[in-house]
């Protein structure tokens, strides 16, 4: 059976000669948009993630990926909490405050201290804390794994997306064309 999408059919994309495996999945992943986040330990230290993502409901548990050779891999892998902000598009510049090495990330950030030293920011649209579970070194990139108990914000407006390199905005579709 061929379906038709009504757009020209296209040979299938390769790499460029000479590309390691780690070129194609940094080129593909370009096209992958994914939600901007914050994540803050207490130190404080944080960081820009865009490897958030829920894991399981019950028990409901997260999890994100950070760099092992980050500047805050350290602090992170001390930490037993973890706070998750979800970013809108107003945040854009706070995603690239965070995702900067070598300065004050918290410089000029209003946020407060929901117990234990764990930073929350204020202004982001949606936050959780989370109880650390489980972090192991995965490949390149530590994989952190954390059980929710708190969270909290207005839950409005367009989320922040980072897409080809630069950051966007979501929209919703408003229709969809049947197939």
């Amino acid at each position: 059976m061929t379906v038709s999408t009504g757009r020209p059919a296209t040979e299938p994309a390769t790499a460029p000669t000479g590309a390691d495996n780690g070129d194609i999945l940094r080129r593909t992943l370009r096209r992958h948009a994914a939600g901007v986040t914050v994540i803050t330990v207490p130190g404080p230290a944080g960081f820009t993630a865009t490897s958030f993502t829920s894991v399981s409901l019950d028990p409901p548990l997260v999890s994100f990926y950070l760099g092992a050779a980050a500047s805050t891999a350290g602090a992170v892998q001390r930490a037993d909490r973890f706070a998750v902000h979800v970013l809108g598009a107003h945040n854009a510049a706070l995603a690239g405050q965070f995702a900067r090495s070598g300065t004050d990330r918290f410089s000029g950030v209003s946020w407060q201290d929901a117990g234990d030293g764990l930073p929350v920011l204020d202004g982001v649209p949606a936050w959780l804390a989370a109880r650390v579970t489980r972090c192991e070194q995965v490949g390149d990139h530590l994989l952190v794994i954390g059980e929710v108990q708190s969270g909290g914000g207005p839950a409005e407006g367009p989320a922040l997306v980072h897409h080809d390199g630069a950051f966007a905005t979501a929209v919703s579709l408003t229709s969809l064309t049947a197939m």
